[in-house]
């Protein structure tokens, strides 16, 4: 697995994952597009650039962690473990399908590399906090990273995690906010409005930083901010756009679970291959 931080190569994977994240979901049938999309910069991110990770690490060893909060993104979460080595590529396509080792939401006993089963919204970063504090109690230097759907953050649950992450101290906590302003019923500020986002998560001890979501120097440069920061955990704050990357999905909550059939598969690859 080649590590890198060229813009220009992480661009690259992420419009690989784009394809691998459509194609996937067409083969399907099902799945979330919209919301995985969103999401692949910051992924390609951590994966590609940042975490101590690999698919030959055992169980037990001390290693960086990555929590999918917000589940139903698992293609994207898929596509890059694929392209890290987890496992075969040609697993994408199998995608929902019976005994398939990839579940509609991350399933840890069935898929390399998953750490923790999600898909039931709001319990990740409880579930980040419970890793992270093991981590600090055994004296381990890794980092525990977590991604949260800006919808989800509408959860009572996120809420109480996030102030216990505050009163333990987490500094090897780091958050992101895949803030696309999207959820499955609408617009997020209709259902429940969530601002305001930066005051609420400094109001509840955490170190916050708010940039765009698909600019990797931005990304980057937040993640190693967030590791200067060691007596509380940190937000990375991403706005980003539903859909990313093809026309016709951006900003449309019917994306948020419908799958491109043939016709809309084929313009969206074309789009993304020149994204």
């Amino acid at each position: 697995m080649k590590r890198t931080e060229n813009i220009d190569e992480l661009k690259a994977l992420a419009r690989k994952m784009r394809a691998d994240i459509l194609t996937m979901i067409h083969l399907a049938g099902s799945g979330h597009p919209g919301g995985s999309l969103s999401s692949v910069e910051i992924l390609c991110s951590l994966y590609f650039s940042k975490m101590d990770h690999s698919p030959e690490y055992k169980p037990r060893d001390v290693r960086d962690k990555f929590v999918l909060s917000k589940g139903h993104g698992a293609p994207a979460l898929y596509a890059v473990l694929a392209e890290c080595g987890y496992f075969p590529k040609e697993e994408l396509a199998t995608l929902r399908k019976f005994d398939s080792i990839l579940s509609g939401h991350p399933y840890a006993p069935a898929t390399p590399g998953v750490e923790i089963t999600t898909g039931s919204l709001g319990q990740g970063l409880s579930q980040s906090n419970g890793l992270a504090l093991a981590s600090q109690l055994n004296g381990h230097e890794s980092y525990v990273y977590c991604l949260l759907g800006d919808g989800e953050t509408q959860e009572g649950q996120v809420w109480e995690a996030a102030m216990t992450a505050a009163h333990y101290r987490l500094g090897r906590l780091i958050a992101f906010l895949d803030n696309n302003e999207l959820q499955i019923d609408g617009w997020v500020r209709d259902v429940m409005n969530i601002e305001p986002i930066g005051a609420k998560w400094e109001a509840f001890g955490w170190h916050v930083q708010e940039i765009d979501g698909h600019d990797f120097a931005q990304i980057l440069a937040a993640i190693d901010k967030a590791k200067t920061v060691t007596d509380r955990p940190s937000l990375i704050w991403c706005h980003t756009v539903k859909g990313k990357g093809v026309s016709f999905m951006e900003r449309l909550a019917k994306w948020h679970g419908t799958a491109p059939n043939a016709e809309e598969l084929k313009k969206a690859l074309a789009e993304v291959a020149t994204g």
